[in-house]
Parts: structure tokens; sequence; C-alpha cells
């Protein structure tokens, strides 16, 4: 079951707040407010699944340092910046950082729901990324030592001939074994393969 994905607003200021769930709502979205980015930090909000509009003017801390907090933590949030017209170059920043968006105030209902939607399309390949990940380590795990000695060789662009030297093992031996790996790692071919090892986490 795909977890419902949540669009997370962290302002400082009460109205903007309520009429942003509100449209959040109508607009047929999950959504949850917070009064600052330490209530938002001591939530459980920066490892759930969905996006981020937080403001870049805040006391204690602003919308810039709350991006580089969650950066530290490895969130999967994607975050959309909402910023004053002054606040340009510091959106900008919070763009180089990685936000998916800067929302320039005032801002028309459309242009805050399609900042939304990107991030959230973001959000799902962030997730699907992830579980294939997951999915690539648990595959490598189920590997003996010595299938793992060959995809290791084999990632290093070794030919089989070159493989069966260095292991000490005939060409027909790395041929099986090749044969084991591609299979356990559920690669279709060389590509396949080394594109999954590549996706593990290192």
């Amino acid at each position: 079951m795909t977890q419902e994905k949540t669009v997370f607003v962290v302002d400082d200021e009460p109205e903007i707040r309520e009429s942003l769930v509100m449209l959040l709502e109508t607009a047929g979205y999950k959504a949850k407010a917070y009064e600052s980015a330490v209530a938002f930090l001591a939530s459980n909000a920066p490892e759930s699944v969905g996006c981020l509009i937080v403001d870049v003017r805040m006391p204690d801390m602003d919308g810039l340092e709350l991006q580089q907090e969650l950066l530290a933590r490895h969130s999967p949030l994607p975050v959309v910046i909402m910023t004053g017209h002054g606040d340009i170059p510091i959106a900008v920043q919070a763009m180089k950082a990685g936000a998916v968006d800067f929302l320039e105030k005032p801002f028309d209902d459309d242009v805050l729901l399609e900042g939304v939607r990107r991030a959230l399309d973001r959000a799902t390949s962030a997730v699907d990324h992830a579980n294939a990940a997951k999915d690539a380590a648990q595959r490598l795990a189920l590997l003996t030592d010595r299938e793992r000695q060959v995809l290791d060789l084999i990632v290093a662009g070794k030919a089989n001939k070159v493989i069966a030297y260095e292991l000490s093992i005939s060409p027909r031996t790395v041929e099986i074994h090749r044969s084991r790996v591609m299979e356990k790692m559920g690669a279709g071919n060389l590509a396949d393969l080394v594109r999954t090892v590549l996706s593990i986490p290192s």
C-alpha cells in the first residue's frame, strides 16, 4: 500500500498557515501546519512522505536553515520556499541547495498548487529510488562470497578471462557465477547489473 503523501506548511503567521491548509485540503491534499521550524523538526514530519512549504523569514530558525537541517538529516521531503519580494537572492540560494521551487508573495493559488505538484512528483521519484536501492541491497546480500568477488570484478569492467585469472578459477566457472549473479540481482543484461549495483548506497 502506498503511503499517503502530506503537504507540510511551516510559517509563523497563523492566517497564512490556515489559508494554505484550507487551499491544499480543498485541492484534495492532506495538509499539516507548524508555527515554526523548531516545532516541525520536533515532530516525525521530516521522515514522512510528501513535501514541505516553508517561509524564508521566521524567528529562531528561518526557512533556509530548516532546509539545510533537512539535508543534514537526509530527509526525503522536497522543499518549496515562500519568499517576499526582497528575498529573491535567498530563494535562488535555496534553489541551488535543492529546493523544488520558490513562490514570491503574494502568489496565485494555482502557482502554489503547481509547485506542490512538482514537489510531490519529486517525492514519488525519491521514494521509488529508495525502494529500488533497498531491493538491490537485499539482493546483494543473497550472493555468496565468490559471487560477490565476481560481481565486483564485472562492475570494474573485467572480462571473464581476466576474472578467471585473478580468482584462479576457470573461465567456465566464471560464466556460471556470472549467470547466478545476474539472476540473483534481477539484471537482464550487464547495463542493468551495473545500474543496480550503483543504486546501492555505499
